[in-house]
């Protein structure tokens, strides 16, 4: 019997069958063997063959394989530094919400999470909440982070989910599509989807006024059903906030691709194994001296080049 996994609470899946039966799904104990390295071998968006005890009143089964996935965004498990920790699969693409400020999001913890949409061909738009809480200074400093993003060929939308600001512009985008929605603890992803989806009232908490960091609200992972104007179902999948995007199975001569301004002027330097670093004839590095590419951007880059010898999660902050 095939489904796709809409929910993942860490011990438990919950499949909704292709004719419309939801079952609480465990994992097969062969199904580990596959020498999958990750904390969560199946993630929401995948699409498994399951099996139902035959328990007649229980609408249980047990996950036995899972089809070929055609992306996913994954990232270094935080405690476990050698296993991976999957967000979701199979994907058309990916909000990823932050805030320059209550709390402050680091353009760091952004270029990872881009990056690492960049190398599964994950599309992501950036969406800038809690635009009415900021100041002058705020406000100039996210207008120069959008102009950064747009310029290096992100779709940016600034919004108030408090007051609704911005929010017509959203909807569209996910009409007839599977979106990942993502994004630090605290930046307002439970309270958009309340928003957008009436009655699903997922739980939302204040910031910490000691730290001004959110609060994980929600623990789990769950695909939540959207009103579709089109043929095509609408789904949008909350998951829990994470403070940090460790980068997994990412080779250091890749990743110049995933940075799409350092992958255009790459294509110029004297090495064709240029690490962008300290060769002499680098175009990036030119580039980056003549301001064509922003030094955020390249301290990004620079960090996750130097995750493949450190060999451990690194924390963006």
């Amino acid at each position: 019997m095939k489904g796709l996994v809409v929910k993942n609470t860490g011990s438990w899946y919950t499949v909704r069958t292709d004719d419309g039966q939801f079952f609480d799904c465990k994992i097969k104990g062969s199904f580990r063997l596959k020498g999958i390295r990750s904390t969560n071998p199946v993630a929401v968006g995948d699409k498994v063959t399951v099996s139902p005890l035959s328990t007649e009143a229980s609408a249980t089964a047990f996950i036995t394989d899972i089809d070929d996935r055609r992306n996913y965004i994954i990232r270094k498990s935080q405690n476990l530094s050698k296993q991976s920790h999957i967000l979701a699969a199979n994907i058309d693409q990916a909000f990823l919400m932050v805030t320059v400020s209550h709390p402050q999001t680091s353009t760091t913890f952004i270029d990872r999470f881009v990056a690492s949409a960049e190398a599964y061909q994950v599309p992501v738009v950036l969406l800038f909440n809690k635009t009415d809480l900021l100041d002058d200074d705020e406000r100039r400093y996210q207008q120069m982070l959008v102009n950064l993003y747009e310029t290096v060929g992100y779709e940016c939308h600034e919004v108030s989910v408090a007051n609704g600001d911005g929010l017509e512009k959203i909807l569209p985008l996910l009409n007839g599509k599977i979106t990942l929605l993502s994004g630090n603890s605290g930046v307002g992803k439970s309270s958009l989807i309340n928003k957008l989806v009436p009655g699903v009232h997922l739980r939302t908490a204040e910031i910490s006024n000691a730290h001004d960091t959110g609060m994980h609200t929600t623990t789990f992972s769950e695909m939540i059903p959207i009103e579709s104007s089109t043929s095509q179902p609408s789904y949008i999948i909350d998951t829990p906030g994470i403070k940090g995007f460790g980068t997994f199975d990412m080779e250091a001569e890749e990743l110049t691709s995933y940075f799409k301004e350092l992958f255009h002027f790459s294509k110029n330097c004297r090495f064709s194994n240029c690490t962008h670093t300290h060769e002499p004839g680098c175009a990036v590095l030119k580039a980056l001296e003549e301001h064509y590419i922003a030094e955020s951007r390249y301290q990004s880059y620079l960090s996750m080049l130097n995750d493949k010898d450190d060999g451990k999660y690194r924390a963006a902050y």
